[in-house]
């Protein structure tokens, strides 16, 4: 395995420019945060992604919707809830994650 590959994607993505960042997001976020037995991954990622739709965040929505199908969703209930979010987060926004997930799904989707 490559030192590339043994890095987290926070590390990949941000490096030494701002490594308290990197350590809270590895170690807090997705360490402790994430690992909370109250809330599934699956879970955790719907709401996540949601969130990310509601705010606008396609940037990291991209990632985010790659790790929602790791842990168990479909690109089916991804382009629900987006749809779904149109009518509470604004149809610009669900208009942009939509396009997001185009990209990440590839252009026939599921």
């Amino acid at each position: 395995m490559t030192n590339a590959e043994q890095q987290t994607p926070a590390q990949r993505l941000i490096g030494d420019f701002a490594p308290k960042l990197v350590e809270l997001t590895d170690d807090v976020l997705f360490g402790d945060v994430w690992a909370r037995p109250e809330l599934s991954s699956r879970d955790r990622s719907l709401i996540t992604c949601a969130a990310l739709v509601a705010g606008g965040n396609t940037e990291q929505l991209r990632s985010h919707l790659a790790r929602a199908l790791d842990n168990g969703l479909t690109e089916t209930e991804l382009k629900e809830a987006i749809t779904h979010l149109a009518f509470y987060a604004g149809w610009p926004r669900a208009m942009s994650a939509i396009t997001v997930a185009k990209e990440v799904f590839g252009p026939d989707g599921n």
